[in-house]
């Protein structure tokens, strides 16, 4: 699919004209451009990136400035280690992850927005005979990764109604599999239930073996929690605080251009996946996933130090950090 300039007619002019000024002042030798480099993953909840990406807006406003690197990543620790050996500047994830990362580097790695809201889903077997959350004992269920957001999710759910994981002692089990797994270990009842994020929700409802036991906005907090953020390498920040604020404008501006213009935004996701993994999704089902899905810039703080407490009392991670440590939207504001 051919790369649309529509979504580039919407970075405020006054930014293009300050970005065009300050590039051609500072950087007019190739050698000199910043690398900016940004992870991802190809997911409808890291819509902004796939929709920067796929038009490649940094790009065309960085031309004469910085060198833009997109990495795509398929889970939230190798993202981590990426930012940790050096590799990654600014990166899309998991609000867990991010906290997880936040505490191990003593507050280097930063949340600097919010990307996504929501997007998850607990569906169960039909055949399982499970009619609430108290049904899960003695039940298997699947998430996408231990430690991650929608596993904690889970752990928090089968706290608040009295249950514990076979490795706590109770009688709950829990594998971690691959999404697409997910969907397969569902439909031939290797497992009772699963808790997974959209577009994966959809499709194991629509195939028929599943219904939702809990929707997006039962799952945890109303639906008011993060499902994607986005981190700063310390370093970067530091060093490119100029940078960082562009981008943050260009991602609220993508947040905006997704919230007002959202077929049109998920064709470019959708390519983009598509781009990334060979495969794209079925539009009914990317449409149908987005509406469990809000695309926000703006930070729940008292969500992310909620998972932070999770993170802690489920062994996680060491301790809670001071939120003034996990946060930096000094430049945003």
């Amino acid at each position: 699919m051919k790369r649309s300039l529509k979504y580039l007619v919407l970075l405020p002019l006054a930014l293009l004209l300050a970005l065009a000024l300050g590039c051609g002042s500072e950087n007019a030798d190739a050698d000199e451009l910043t690398d900016v480099r940004i992870a991802y993953f190809p997911n409808i909840t890291h819509t902004q990136a796939l929709v920067l990406k796929n038009q490649g807006t940094l790009e065309e406003a960085w031309k004469e400035r910085c060198n833009v690197e997109w990495t795509s990543f398929n889970a939230g620790p190798a993202e981590i280690e990426a930012v940790f050996a050096g590799e990654i500047d600014l990166g899309y994830i998991g609000p867990v992850p991010a906290i997880n990362a936040n505490v191990k580097s003593n507050g280097d790695v930063k949340i600097i927005s919010n990307a996504t809201n929501a997007g998850a889903v607990l569906l169960v077997r039909k055949q399982a005979s499970i009619t609430s959350v108290a049904d899960l004992a003695e039940k298997k269920i699947a998430v996408p990764q231990v430690g991650n957001t929608q596993h904690l999710c889970l752990l928090d759910l089968l706290t608040q109604n009295g249950l514990e994981t076979v490795d706590q002692g109770g009688d709950v089990t829990v594998n971690a599999s691959s999404n697409a797994d997910i969907v397969n270990l569902i439909d031939n009842g290797s497992v009772d239930a699963a808790l997974v994020p959209e577009p994966w929700g959809t499709t194991i409802e629509n195939n028929g073996n599943a219904t939702v036991l809990l929707d997006y906005d039962e799952l945890f907090l109303n639906g008011n929690y993060p499902t994607a953020v986005v981190i700063a390498n310390g370093d970067f920040l530091e060093e490119h605080p100029d940078l960082v604020a562009e981008f943050m404008e260009m991602h609220e501006d993508a947040t905006l251009y997704i919230n007002e213009h959202l077929d049109d935004a998920l064709e470019l996701v959708n390519a983009e996946i598509e781009s990334v993994t060979g495969k794209s999704i079925d539009t009914d089902v990317i449409q149908s996933a987005f509406t469990r899905i809000d695309a926000t810039a703006e930070l729940n703080r008292e969500a992310i130090m909620t998972f932070a407490k999770i993170s802690l009392d489920e062994g996680f991670t060491n301790s809670i950090p001071e939120e003034d440590d996990v946060f930096n939207t000094e430049l945003r504001e």
